[in-house]
């Protein structure tokens, strides 16, 4: 960023027009002169409107890069008889600085969302393999309360899907026989784990 220089001098010391409004017409027109000297005497300004409002210096730079910029474009929108040209380009850089502050908390918010989902995620899977282990050990355990023709028609029904004929015919044992075994087997199973009707 250049130096600012008292206001009325160029760069070589030679004197400038004073009137801002005067110089902002030159910008408009296309004048790379004028837009320098219409920078030295803005910039300061421009960097303390910023500043104060970005409060992080790499991003402020990039604001103020950003305001000075619109400033040289916009140049030809400004009209004097809607103020003074100080007070339209701290009107430029307040909105630019603000925007920026707004579009940095937006950012965050949402990481901060996707890291609170993917946490809740991730904590939701766990929870449910370990609920689910938890159930198959308990599963076992009760399994192995159960007489052996309960648990071996009980293991064929549910964990192979073999039907009570078919149940019947793998273990040779009469099919009402079978029928009242993963009966009793199933009412075992459930008061041994606790499961209400």
């Amino acid at each position: 960023m250049n130096q600012p220089l008292p206001f009325g001098a160029d760069r070589d010391g030679r004197s400038a027009p004073s009137d801002l409004t005067e110089i902002m017409g030159k910008v408009a027109r296309g004048d790379k002169q004028a837009f320098s000297t219409l920078y030295d005497a803005l910039a300061p300004l421009v960097s303390g409107i910023v500043l104060k409002v970005v409060r992080d210096r790499a991003q402020s730079e990039e604001v103020i890069q950003e305001v000075m910029i619109d400033l040289w474009r916009q140049a030809a929108r400004y009209r004097p008889e809607a103020g003074a040209v100080t007070a339209w380009a701290a009107t430029i850089a307040h909105r630019r600085a603000v925007d920026r502050v707004r579009s940095a908390q937006a950012a965050t918010d949402r990481e901060q969302a996707q890291a609170a989902r993917e946490h809740t995620t991730a904590f939701d899977e766990v929870t449910e393999q370990v609920e689910t282990r938890l159930e198959s050990e308990q599963v076992r355990r009760c399994l192995r309360g159960l007489t052996e023709l309960q648990r071996q028609a009980v293991t064929l029904a549910y964990y192979q899907g073999l039907t009570y004929r078919e149940v019947s015919e793998a273990l040779r044992t009469p099919l009402p026989t079978i029928k009242t075994r993963m009966r009793d087997g199933l009412i075992r199973l459930r008061d041994c784990m606790g499961v209400t009707t």
